[in-house]
């Protein structure tokens, strides 16, 4: 872990020794056809993943157990409570409020994409969709579920998921335990991968952008935003310290002072990092950082530049890279969002 988390930094240090925090970072336009040759190099469209093959019967559960309030103590709260799929897998809350309305901790991540992340929660402690979907169920905080028995016990009793459990998992003389629960919660999160326009251009229609959109992208590359935001979901893939150049509770103005990983590790050297976030629909999912506590993506983006590569963008820069996050917009249809119980 730490020669990863070392290596993370020895890159990013490196692309953050190319600015001057004096200046505005500054870059000259490149031609259409280039711009996207170079995007190329950074970033891969979902077309270009093998998604798995999945039961339609195994997702229809999982959506069933993904609204379904009894996945809660009391029944206060489900998995769409804080992933809301109305509103592109989140709840634009800085803190989501458990089962008994306790807040968490961190900022509840969208699921759209999520299965696309090589890890799971700001600290990355779940290696996917599936793990992290027992998290919160067992969380008393969350959902308060006192054990993994409790609630198999719970929908056990439940003739819906009887019927469809057997017919999920046949093989299985008990079909309803934690295990499969969550395996059919990831199924469905599995099929949360809307295209964008941004796919679009990478697959190499260079229309799909605007002008502005275009001239965000090469400043996004050019500042070196893709050391940590590269690939399909463009993040999601390391851990990075936050706060290369500073502090990060003095640009985000942040209440609580959170160590990140060192929290789950105990080590110093692994104070203040996080997983790095997705950026797809990230002009739809904030309040942003790990606590929430930027509300303006145009402020998150002029800070991430600031304490991450060490530049100073101009306004101008800001909006044109805050327009260009505007092209990693896409959403699922109306039918997927709708409850199943309505």
């Amino acid at each position: 872990m730490i020669k990863k988390l070392v290596l993370v930094v020895l890159v990013a240090s490196f692309v953050g020794c190319k600015g001057d925090k004096s200046k505005a970072f500054e870059f000259v336009q490149k031609g259409n056809a280039e711009l996207l040759t170079q995007a190329q190099t950074f970033f891969q469209p979902i077309s270009s993943v093998e998604l798995p093959q999945l039961d339609s019967a195994k997702v229809a559960l999982g959506k069933y157990l993904y609204f379904d309030t009894r996945l809660s103590k009391e029944g206060n709260i489900s998995c769409n409570s804080c992933h809301n799929l109305n509103t592109y897998g989140v709840d634009n809350l800085a803190f989501s409020p458990g089962d008994d309305g306790s807040l968490g901790g961190r900022n509840s991540p969208t699921v759209f994409h999520a299965a696309l992340h090589s890890m799971q929660f700001w600290d990355g402690r779940a290696k996917d969709v599936e793990e992290q979907a027992g998290g919160p169920i067992l969380n008393p905080v969350e959902h308060n579920i006192k054990d993994e028995r409790e609630l198999e016990q719970r929908l056990r009793k439940v003739d819906l998921y009887k019927e469809k459990f057997a017919s999920v998992y046949p093989e299985m003389k008990e079909p309803i335990t934690f295990s499969t629960i969550t395996n059919a919660i990831g199924a469905f999160e599995r099929t949360l991968m809307p295209a964008s326009r941004f796919d679009h251009y990478l697959e190499g229609d260079r229309d799909a952008l605007t002008p502005q959109e275009q001239k965000g992208l090469e400043a996004f590359m050019a500042v070196g935003c893709t050391t940590c935001h590269s690939g399909v979901a463009m993040g999601g893939q390391m851990f990075q310290k936050f706060g290369l150049y500073g502090d990060y509770w003095m640009e985000t103005k942040s209440e609580k002072v959170d160590k990140g990983l060192a929290d789950l590790s105990k080590k110093e050297t692994e104070n203040y990092f996080f997983k790095v976030p997705g950026l797809r629909n990230i002009v739809h999912t904030g309040p942003y950082f790990h606590d929430g506590s930027v509300q303006d993506l145009k402020e998150a983006v002029r800070i991430m530049a600031s304490l991450q590569t060490n530049i100073t963008l101009t306004q101008e820069q800001v909006e044109d890279i805050t327009v260009f996050l505007g092209s990693l917009s896409s959403d699922i249809p109306a039918e997927v969002k709708k409850s199943p119980f309505e």
